[in-house]
């Protein structure tokens, strides 16, 4: 195990009516920012109780809504910009990871005097950043617990993650009943995407990780217990309780600390996005079980730990290979299958191949020192493979 250093500031409050603990904003001054996307969150009534939350709490509200699925470049400049214009004291972000990417990215740029894509293109360009705080109602990026943010510029085709400390919340409300209104689509997406941040931490190089790669397995059997029972029962407490909270430790660094390793699969989905604006839960479900399957031929030394995975995740039996193969069997099957999800890249929209090239490129460039270390014509063989 290797040397790490852990620290998680941000005071989270799960539960039911946990929303009151908005109040305790006011310590941080009084006008705040409530970045948000579409008008979910004003159907549910959260908007509004927010808004009266803040309100008798004496904070001033200055808004910025319409933030986009993969959150644009575009909407943190005017988030930036809304700070200065309005002597902002935090923000706070109530929705998905998307929100809370561009809140994250807005509170860093509001102290920056350059182009806040300066701070998405290198993090350590962050030096100072407004309070941020958060109210989920998505169980996916892990981003009401983290340090980092995913931001695209389209006019690019860009889509780059970046990070800092001084972005993470300083408190998030996690009340699992936000999320019973969730579609189909974006349930199964959301789990997707927090076992795909498990499978990056899970699958390393590190040896002697035991106690972090038992975490893993646990994370991800929650995800494949309470996955289903989400998606066929909306409103079942503990089911959105299970998949929240599955979704915060997948990312905030317990899983990681210790067996640190590069990931691959998300670069890889980040170019799809970047380029076709899919779903990015979508786009990691179809990847990765294709990512494995290329794992397991190019570098049979790895076979073991993905039968670790079949037998302790899956509960199979057999050998090293049988399992390994069995394990990548099940994960499509639940994706596809059980979740209901598209299973190759044709079914969410993307019908030529023109830009593989060029997205491995950047792939590849983006995923050093990952489980197995993957060139850009692997990344294309990937891409075609799932085609």
């Amino acid at each position: 195990m290797n040397n790490f250093t852990y620290s998680i500031p941000t005071v989270i409050h799960f539960g039911r009516e946990q929303l009151s603990h908005l109040s305790e904003l006011k310590q941080s001054g009084d006008r705040v920012l409530l970045v948000y996307g579409g008008g979910s969150i004003k159907k549910s009534g959260l908007y509004d109780e927010a808004m009266r939350i803040l309100t008798e709490a004496g904070l001033t509200v200055t808004e910025l809504s319409g933030v986009e699925p993969n959150p644009r470049i575009e909407s943190v400049r005017k988030g930036a910009e809304l700070c200065r214009e309005n002597n902002i004291d935090m923000v706070l972000a109530v929705g998905g990871g998307s929100s809370i990417d561009c809140a994250k990215v807005i509170a860093a740029g509001a102290c920056y005097d350059g182009d806040p894509w300066d701070l998405v293109l290198d993090g350590g360009k962050i030096k100072a950043a407004l309070p941020v705080y958060s109210v989920l109602t998505l169980s996916a990026t892990g981003s009401e617990m983290d340090e980092f943010a995913v931001i695209s510029d389209l006019t690019k085709n860009e889509k780059w993650g970046t990070g800092s400390p001084l972005v993470k919340p300083v408190m998030s409300v996690l009340d699992p009943s936000y999320t019973f209104t969730v579609s189909p689509k974006q349930t199964a997406a959301g789990t997707a995407d927090m076992m795909s941040h498990t499978f990056e931490n899970y699958f390393t190089n590190v040896k002697g990780a035991y106690l972090q790669a038992s975490l893993c397995e646990a994370v991800l059997k929650t995800c494949i217990k309470y996955g289903p029972i989400a998606l066929n029962d909306p409103e079942n407490y503990e089911a959105r309780a299970n998949l929240m909270w599955a979704g915060s430790l997948a990312i905030n660094g317990l899983l990681s600390g210790g067996a640190e390793v590069g990931w691959c699969v998300h670069p890889m989905e980040h170019e799809l996005s970047a380029f076709y604006d899919i779903t990015h839960g979508e786009g990691l479900a179809i990847l990765t079980p294709v990512w494995m399957k290329f794992v397991l031929k190019k570098d049979p030394s790895k076979t073991a730990q993905l039968a670790a995975y079949g037998r302790n995740v899956w509960g199979l039996d057999g050998d090293d290979t049988a399992v390994a193969e069995s394990a990548i069997d099940k994960t499509a099957e639940f994706f596809f299958k059980t979740m209901k999800m598209p299973a190759n890249l044709r079914a969410v929209g993307i019908t030529e191949k023109v830009h593989f090239e060029e997205m491995a490129k950047k792939a590849a460039a983006g995923s050093e020192g990952s489980f197995v270390p993957l060139t850009a014509e692997d990344i294309v063989s990937i891409f075609e493979a799932a085609f």
